[in-house]
């Protein structure tokens, strides 16, 4: 598995939204580029921090011209509840079985938590931020907006 990083160009995965719906990341990214956070799990203390935070920050990503897009190995109906919980607006992915963490090279902390990273993909598909901390959970949204507002 090897780790995408800042210059790279992303892999081009399908994601199964929380509506069910499967979207092509490279899709998304025709309209806008996509800040794409990983998360460890629904429901957890930091996770919400981090779906909250992104959720208050959501205005400035969509003025910025961004889609946000977050993904966690939680099923499709964990995700919804999750979203009408927290009235999250932005897309959830299920990746139950790992493929879109593998195709970004993102293995578990320690071997037992997912990584928490966030990626920041501008509108040809190229890595421009990539943030890793499992427990700055905000961090991750003020790194993203920064790395968003740059490519206006």
């Amino acid at each position: 598995m090897s780790v995408v990083k800042i210059g790279d160009s992303a892999p081009d995965v399908e994601l199964r939204l929380s509506s069910g719906n499967l979207v092509s990341l490279y899709h998304l990214l025709r309209e806008r580029p996509v800040v794409l956070f990983f998360y460890p799990r629904n429901n957890t203390s930091v996770c919400t921090k981090e779906a909250c935070s992104f959720r208050d920050a959501y205005e400035e990503f969509f003025a910025a011209g961004a889609t946000v897009v977050g993904v966690s190995a939680n099923s499709i109906e964990s995700h919804q509840d999750f979203a009408a919980k927290h009235r999250l607006p932005y897309l959830l992915v299920s990746d139950y079985d790992g493929a879109v963490r593998h195709a970004f090279g993102i293995s578990d902390s320690l071997g037992l938590i997912p990584k928490r990273v966030t990626f920041v993909i501008d509108r040809q598909g190229v890595i421009c931020q990539r943030f890793r901390a499992i427990f700055a959970a905000e961090r991750h949204v003020q790194e993203a907006l920064a790395a968003v507002r740059a490519l206006l």
